[in-house]
């Protein structure tokens, strides 16, 4: 599958207030509970101290939380007062940096179930992912397996290592096993490492299970996972135990944008080494790689209030609210002609689903299309493109109301097959 585009400028122009809903409903009016169709029920309000945490612009519907994130005011604050102290003595911030991101990264660590030890900061998935595979000793042969919902910088990250062999991972392949079969099928006598999403960014899917993980140890595979959607959106996001898991804070953490972090277990955390050289390099893992001389690091030490606010919020509510929510985007999209959803996860809080044949069949189209949905609909999605017709994944989250998936499903038909 090929690598999702990711979403970049602003939205112009405004749908019509009225508009038809599947259904005949007008714009913003609830549906009733479960109807005779299935339509899985949604909060019919605001979620419970989620209003003014976000500064977004209430004339777009931001429904592609899944790729950037959308920082929380609060958090914002945290940040904001780090950079006055900074400002106010470089000297005492920068000289003490270390043993304020120790502190920091053991906050996230509580959250995460993770040994402070063996976690470190880093600014995103493409990174951790490049950190893991230079510590793996790879010989003449190795080969590392991916699947084609992998991220395109990580897949690539892999590519300069060793031998790339891609599994193909039908979207339509209906569970967990199907999946977990699929990836353990494509296994070789060369095969090194396995480089898998623990929920894959086009499709919205659980790859890297337990069990999988579990699998792959016992054949002597080194396990890395890109877990670039799990912290925050899952409840326990390192089970499992991969060898490498990296995941970012940015985006279901509430964390300020460029914070990830890096988990590596023991028995591999005397081979990370930082990708440029620093004057920490002597401590070793993790202090080696989160030191960065003159950096801005308030993102990394005001991460752990995004979390922080998660849990205040009821971390458990969130989750269930934020998938209910994209449940009900997902339903509602469903019930355009040629729509297809796709199968998921139960407690995410993305959804995904196929677009008609002839819609997003290349990288180019996937762009216009997603771009002519932000121009006209003012709605932020993700289109990701296939040979054959491409996707779109939608996202659930605090800020979010159900009317803004009714004026997706609206006025998406008419923009169907042109890009």
């Amino acid at each position: 599958m090929p690598d999702p585009v990711r979403p970049e400028g602003g939205p112009a122009g405004s749908p019509p207030a009225t508009a038809p809903q599947p259904g005949g409903r007008p714009a913003g009016e609830r549906p009733e509970g479960p109807p005779g169709g299935g339509r899985p029920a949604v909060p019919a309000r605001v979620f419970p101290g989620a209003e003014g945490l976000f500064r977004l612009d209430p004339a777009v519907a931001h429904l592609n939380h899944g790729s950037f994130g959308a920082v929380p005011v609060p958090v914002q604050e945290a940040q904001a007062a780090l950079r006055a102290l900074a400002h106010a003595d470089p000297d005492a911030f920068f000289l003490g940096v270390c043993d304020r991101l120790a502190q920091a990264r053991a906050r996230i660590a509580a959250h995460l179930g993770a040994d402070p030890d063996g976690l470190a900061f880093i600014a995103n998935a493409t990174e951790g992912a490049n950190l893991a595979l230079d510590a793996i000793p790879f010989a003449a042969g190795d080969e590392i397996l991916v699947t084609d919902h992998g991220y395109g910088t990580v897949v690539a990250a892999a590519a300069r290592r060793a031998t790339v062999t891609t599994v193909a991972l039908d979207p339509l392949l209906p569970d967990e096993d199907a999946v977990r079969e699929t990836v353990l099928a494509a296994l070789t006598p060369r095969t090194k490492a396995a480089l898998l999403d623990h929920v894959s960014s086009p499709t919205a899917r659980l790859i890297a299970s337990p069990r999988l993980l579990a699998d792959l140890r016992e054949r002597g595979v080194t396990t890395v996972v890109d877990g670039a959607h799990a912290p925050g959106m899952l409840a326990d996001p390192l089970a499992g135990g991969a060898d490498f898991w990296f995941g970012n804070l940015h985006k279901w953490g509430y964390a300020p944008s460029g914070s990830a972090v890096l988990a590596v277990a023991p028995e591999h955390r005397h081979r990370v080494r930082a990708l440029v050289p620093s004057w920490e390099d002597q401590h070793g893992f993790p202090r080696s790689v989160e030191y960065r001389a003159t950096a801005d690091y308030t993102g990394w030490l005001a991460a752990p209030e995004g979390l922080d606010l998660l849990q205040r919020l009821d971390a458990a509510r969130v989750r269930a609210h934020n998938s209910a929510l994209a449940a009900h985007g997902a339903a509602l999209l469903a019930e355009i002609p040629g729509i297809t959803p796709l199968p998921h996860g139960e407690g995410l809080a993305m959804r995904a689903l196929l677009l008609p044949a002839g819609t997003a069949e290349t990288p180019e189209d996937a762009v216009a299309l997603r771009e002519e949905i932000a121009a006209r609909l003012r709605v932020r999605v993700l289109v990701w493109p296939r040979p054959g017709g491409g996707g779109i994944r939608i996202c659930g989250q605090v800020y979010n109301r159900p009317e803004e998936y009714e004026r997706l499903a609206a006025g998406l038909p008419a923009h169907l097959g042109r890009a």
